[in-house]
């Protein structure tokens, strides 16, 4: 069968999974009076649609922001508000200022379930299709699994279709910028990337990984040649880009200034709820906010977070190619997960993304830590009532992928790219680590299987409320520090020789 033919295969078993997730429930369906993420996307198309982009930040008796305040990036308002506009051509009751406060109803479902659909296929799979056929290594039949198993990973699917966000519009962007790097297209990916900031400030976890591999690119152009020229492109294409996006708010830099403040939220502090990163975790043993003020929790996060992430950017800025590139988006986007200040649990996606790039080059480790991300997720899906398609993806994103990238049958030392791990611990020469690796797998997927039934079925003790969901994120935090461990080695060794890069495809 001809590649388009497997990859239109692909793509429509994709959004059958998709659609079938969205027929279940979503964030806050029937619960007043905030109800969920799925009433802060109505909202934000009822505010962006009745009222001025000036008034679109600001508190007004109009735009109360107690009530899901618009607090991501203008490119998140200009799409509520092209949503709201359709909506209102539909049913005006959609969008209706003050009125249509937790609208509810089958027909809206349809609606907001769509949107979400709708801008997967002009974005996010548009990108996911040309990046496995185009910058993946192998045959048409592995480029064509990979791209299967990148468009079913789970936890994108029961966000998005399930508890209700719009992230794969901004991890589009940044994955057409991912895109455009690749094929050498520098000016435009920086583009895309900046479209990515814009919708979600979030992407800032992707940041440091484009500016150090665009700087360290022009560098070795040569800075006083054809590498300044470049330089100067893409500095004037993220300034327009920014300008463009932020020209309603620039005339006034009250303006400006509030909508800084309410992307970035500092006054809420280190932490909200059960989340698998470093601070939550150590929460459980030491009561970092009863010790740390809040202004020293933001300097020691940021701290932390600084030191985490610099050996990667360094090394990506001295060897600025594509392999070293996507390693450092794993690495950054993880180092901002498990570090930084006020990590919610959907911002594991972010981490998700640049891994799934890495899916041909590193199957077995990649779809462990994509199964241990969705497994983190676990409350979030049990509170939203999405069980069933939480167990029936995961289960199925895991045995397809398993089989299909042959996970388990290329996980050699070399092909897991353990031989650092010798050179560092001296106690592993005589170890199979392969062996390991693979009995830790077997290990990890049994223990989230296990809290994963447990957590369904059995009710925790009066005086330990939290006791399954604290167990859920220290499970999934360990996976993460332990991927981020490996990551950043792998990123500091020798890449496979080109005959291995052979023989393995």
């Amino acid at each position: 069968m001809p590649t388009w033919s497997l990859v239109s295969i692909c793509v429509l078993l994709c959004i059958v999974v998709r659609w079938g997730v969205s027929l279940n429930s979503y964030s806050g369906a029937g619960k007043p009076p905030m109800f969920g993420d799925y009433e802060a996307q109505r909202h934000w198309q009822e505010v962006t649609y009745n009222l001025p982009p000036q008034e679109w930040y600001f508190n007004t008796t109009d735009n109360d922001l107690n009530y899901w305040g618009l607090d991501y990036p203008p490119l998140t308002a200009y799409h509520s508000w092209i949503c709201a506009y359709i909506a209102k051509t539909i049913n005006p009751d959609w969008v209706e200022l003050h009125k249509s406060r937790g609208y509810e109803s089958p027909s809206h479902k349809l609606f907001m379930r769509a949107t979400v659909l709708v801008a997967d296929l002009l974005i996010y799979i548009p990108a996911v299709v040309l990046y496995c056929l185009y910058l993946t290594d192998g045959s048409s039949k592995k480029k064509v699994s990979t791209l299967l198993c990148f468009l079913l990973y789970p936890g994108l699917i029961l966000i998005d279709y399930g508890h209700f966000q719009y992230n794969g519009v901004s991890q589009g962007f940044a994955l057409w910028g991912v895109l455009a790097l690749g094929l050498g297209w520098d000016v435009s990916g920086s583009m895309a990337f900046s479209l990515a900031l814009n919708y979600k400030q979030m992407e800032l976890y992707h940041a440091l990984p484009f500016f150090c591999y665009l700087l360290g690119k022009c560098v070795k152009l040569g800075l006083m040649g054809k590498g300044l020229f470049l330089l100067v492109r893409i500095a004037v294409t993220v300034l327009v880009t920014f300008a463009l996006c932020w020209l309603p708010f620039l005339s006034d830099p009250h303006q400006a200034l509030q909508v800084v403040r309410r992307i970035f939220p500092v006054a809420r502090g280190l932490f909200e709820d059960k989340v698998a990163n470093a601070w939550c975790s150590l929460n459980t043993l030491i009561k970092i906010r009863s010790i740390l003020s809040s202004e020293s929790q933001l300097q020691f996060s940021f701290a932390c977070t600084l030191l985490a992430v610099l050996p990667s950017s360094i090394r990506l800025l001295i060897k600025p190619n594509f392999w070293q590139f996507k390693l450092a988006l794993v690495n950054s986007s993880l180092a901002f997960f498990l570090f930084s200040y006020q990590v919610h649990e959907k911002s594991i996606l972010l981490a998700a993304l640049p891994a799934c790039l890495l899916l041909n080059d590193l199957p077995l480790v990649v779809i462990w830590f994509l199964q241990a991300s969705t497994f983190s997720m676990l409350p979030l899906f049990l509170k939203d009532g999405l069980l069933a398609p939480y167990t029936v993806t995961s289960l199925a994103f895991l045995l397809l992928s398993i089989y299909l990238l042959s996970a388990l049958e290329h996980c050699s030392e070399e092909e897991l790219r353990l031989g650092a791990y010798r050179k560092l611990f001296f106690c592993l020469p005589k170890m199979d680590l392969a062996c390991i690796v693979r009995w830790k797998f077997y290990v990890s997927v049994a223990a989230m299987a296990g809290l994963s039934i447990v957590s369904v079925v059995l009710v925790p003790p009066p005086h330990l409320p939290d006791l399954f969901p604290v167990l859920v994120s220290a499970t999934a935090f360990l996976h993460f520090l332990g991927t981020f461990i490996y990551f950043n080695v792998v990123q500091f060794s020798r890449p496979l020789s080109k005959k291995s890069q052979k023989k393995n495809n």
